[in-house]
């Protein structure tokens, strides 16, 4: 699939709510506290005309694997899965062999930005994991808040071809304006050019009731500015997106701010470096 034509939604969630399991859906985010499955999303992404989505985990365990790879194998408009795997783990090189007859599963994520370490991806048997990945041809998406940037920094300069993508456009404080911290460690990043970025949660990290879409400009500026139309991919994040305004919403910032690009970069952003970067 690489036609420029291609639209790809390069970040979104499915669930079988769990109010355990899914602590982090918290009360004020009762809009998405139920199960949020492919009959949700698929009119939603027909609206919108795209062709298909990256099926992202949210649980760290085998058992998310197979849930979404059930989902994918269900579903044609799920063109990739980006799971889950204990990279720390000694046998991993056995288990990257064995996850390799999986075809829509792309590449792996770990909740980053959950750990109390936070510069857990510096770790060294994570770090040995991660270097097994660009071998098997997977991509790694990067969850990070602004505070772990200078860490994120050490860990992609140590892996020059691994594909990585960070999440989110590493969740700046978008709602009390703060930028000039994570502006700096994000065009760092960018610096390398294995690493993409997604356009994506920028909703959830506005204020919910208050936001305008002036709002997101400086940062859509920081990351178009830093990693270049070539690396940057929409996301919606959808199911997430539910609890500050919803999927059309996500739209209209995104367009608003890409509408100025040419035809060519437009494709690209929408859905071409998806396409490409998770080889669906």
């Amino acid at each position: 699939m690489g036609n420029l034509e291609i639209r790809i939604d390069a970040h979104q969630h499915f669930w079988q709510f769990d109010p355990v399991r899914d602590s982090w859906i918290t009360g004020e985010m009762s809009v998405i506290q139920r199960d949020m499955m492919p009959g949700d999303l698929e009119p939603l992404l027909k609206q919108y005309n795209f062709d298909g989505c990256i099926l992202v985990q949210t649980n760290q365990s085998p058992a998310e694997n197979d849930f979404l790879l059930e989902q994918a194998s269900a579903h044609d408009f799920i063109k990739g899965v980006v799971g889950w795997v204990d990279l720390k783990t000694a046998d991993i090189d056995e288990q990257l062999v064995n996850c390799k007859s999986l075809k829509k599963l792309k590449g792996f994520r770990h909740i980053l930005q959950g750990e109390v370490d936070r510069a857990y991806m510096l770790d060294a048997s994570f770090m040995q994991g991660i270097g097994l990945l660009e071998k098997y041809n997977y991509t790694y998406d990067i969850l990070i808040y602004p505070d772990q940037l200078e860490h994120t920094l050490e860990f992609v300069k140590a892996f020059p071809n691994q594909k990585f993508v960070v999440d989110h456009i590493a969740k700046p404080n978008i709602k009390d304006k703060k930028i000039d911290d994570w502006a700096n460690g994000i065009k760092a990043i960018a610096g390398h050019e294995n690493v993409y970025c997604k356009v994506s949660g920028m909703l959830t990290e506005a204020d919910w009731l208050n936001r305008q879409e002036a709002d997101f400009e400086p940062y859509l500026e920081v990351v178009f500015d830093a990693f270049g139309t070539g690396r940057l991919m929409f996301g919606s994040d959808w199911p997430v997106c539910n609890v500050a305004g919803g999927y059309g919403r996500v739209i209209s910032v995104a367009e608003k701010y890409v509408n100025k690009l040419s035809a060519y970069e437009q494709s690209r952003f929408w859905g071409l470096n998806a396409a490409e970067f998770y080889t669906i």
